[in-house]
């Protein structure tokens, strides 16, 4: 344990608690309304939005599992710089009109705007099922990179030292966001990636200064991945529609979870969001850069047992350790940032969608708020208690289904946007017919693998296939249901009025 690394360390980690509990005080507003404590009142700024989102989506499992994918595999760890490229025109041309209509309307969730746009409760209640169900495993693995930040700082020479570190850290984020709301997140994620930005520019520089230079690093990674079939510096034959179609059913799949949609709908305008989704690619420039870090570990000669070990241990072997508690300060708060984001839109989902419809259908807006804060804690602490108790595997099998789990709402949502054509039961049946294609293709060969054989295109990503499924049997049933196309929602609601 280096005291110097961990009283870093713990400069930053209070330093943001004291912003999470200020934060209530930030563009202040009444708690006690969901709409405030759960979206910021929906008047956060093109400023506010483009750090929200960029600490929404650039998580510290990003930092520490993209370096860690090309460490292991080489080339295909890449797939997630176009899937974050692709992902923003997607944005560009879908996420102002979703702003239009649940501002308008009053909308917290997806769930909201499924049942509104097809006038349909139990098509809400699956949206809500499966944000829910796809976020949960999420948050765990942003508490699998906290729990490596942790043991990188030495914590496990202590009995139980990470594990014990990780429930305080959790338990202080809990009641900041309890407190605090969207609000916490959001002014904390100013923190994050100025940090996140000062030690990738570091990184950049110094470690291959380290290692003799960028060509030294490409040479060696070539050399290590050289007897390793299937991996490489380059996409091995074969690898290249697989690489593609993950980058695409991802991108296709990113907005349409809880946090991401949360942080759109905190906007205060669909302009604001245009904007946003022509700068945000700049933070995908940054994860090209944290990508090339697993190629740095490779020159660098690390080793370890856990391939997300590798980003810590090379920071721990070329940096000082003031520096290092810098750099792990930064990857610990890239797991705070978006598991309170997280938390909040799932407990919108579950508040709005499930305990008012069902349970408290007369509840006060003042008992609404209470009951999402009250969820928030234990979502955060479910998912806690799944990495303290159950291997680590299991959220990474979990995360991998999440995706190919949250395309299946994407005619529910994103068609609907612009259509009102398929029927309530036709997608409702679109979707579990999706969602049980796309586990059992994920499951049947024994692990979970996101990639399946396809005849003639090749390896695919499943998640892609099951919403291929999914939508040709939501245009069957829509051909043969009959009754009108009833919908809350009216044409004139997705167009600017802000």
């Amino acid at each position: 344990m280096s005291t110097v690394a961990i009283a870093v360390f713990a400069f930053f980690f209070l330093l943001v608690t004291v912003l999470g509990f200020v934060a209530s005080r930030w563009r202040a507003g009444d708690l006690s309304s969901l709409d405030e404590w759960g979206l910021g009142g929906r008047r956060f700024g093109p400023f506010v939005t483009w750090f929200l989102l960029g600490g929404d989506l650039y998580t510290a499992y990003t930092v520490i599992a993209v370096p860690a994918l090309v460490y292991g595999k080489g080339a295909f760890g890449f797939f997630a710089l176009p899937y974050t490229i692709v992902v923003f025109p997607i944005v560009y041309a879908t996420m102002p009109r979703l702003w239009n209509v649940c501002r308008k309307h009053g909308y917290i969730t997806l769930a909201d705007f499924a049942h509104g746009r097809h006038d349909s409760h139990w098509l809400g209640l699956v949206v809500a099922f499966t944000g829910v169900l796809a976020t949960l495993p999420y948050i765990a693995l942003q508490l699998v990179g906290l729990q490596a930040v942790f043991g990188s700082l030495g914590f496990d020479v202590l009995p139980n030292g990470s594990e014990i570190a990780l429930i305080v850290a959790f338990v202080i984020l809990a009641l900041y966001t309890y407190s605090s709301g969207l609000r916490a997140p959001a002014l904390i994620a100013f923190v994050k990636d100025a940090m996140i930005y000062v030690f990738v520019g570091a990184a950049i520089v110094v470690i291959p200064l380290h290692l003799g230079g960028y060509a030294s690093v490409f040479h060696a990674a070539e050399r290590h991945f050289s007897s390793t079939v299937g991996s490489g510096i380059l996409l091995a034959p074969g690898q290249q529609m697989a690489f593609a179609s993950l980058a695409l059913g991802s991108a296709m799949a990113l907005f349409l979870y809880p946090h991401a949609v949360t942080g759109v709908l905190s906007a205060s305008s669909p302009q604001n969001l245009r904007r946003n989704a022509i700068y945000l690619p700049a933070y995908s420039f940054t994860l090209g850069l944290i990508a090339l870090l697993g190629y740095m570990a490779i020159a660098a000669g690390v080793t370890v047992e856990n391939a997300n070990d590798a980003v810590p241990a090379l920071f721990h072997q070329v940096f000082p350790d003031w520096f290092f508690g810098f750099c792990m300060a930064a990857i610990a708060l890239g797991a705070l940032v978006p598991s309170a984001i997280m938390s909040i839109g799932a407990a919108n989902l579950i508040t709005r969608n499930v305990w008012r419809p069902y349970i408290a259908p007369d509840m006060s807006a003042a008992h609404e708020s209470t009951v999402a804060k009250v969820t928030s804690l234990m979502v955060k602490f479910g998912a806690l208690l799944f990495v303290l108790f159950l291997p680590v595997r299991y959220a990474l099998d979990l995360q991998l289904l999440g995706g190919i789990w949250m395309l299946q709402i994407f005619p529910a949502i994103i068609l609907g946007l612009f259509t009102r054509w398929f029927s309530a039961a036709g997608l409702l049946w679109g979707w579990l017919v999706g969602m049980v294609l796309g586990s059992w293709l994920a499951l049947s060969g024994g692990t979970v693998s996101p990639i399946h054989a396809v005849p003639v295109l090749g390896a695919v990503y499943i998640g892609l296939t099951a919403l291929a499924v999914n939508l040709a049997v939501a245009v069957l049933v829509t051909l043969l249901s009959s009754g009108d196309r009833s919908s809350i929602v009216a044409e004139a609601d997705f167009v600017d009025s802000v």
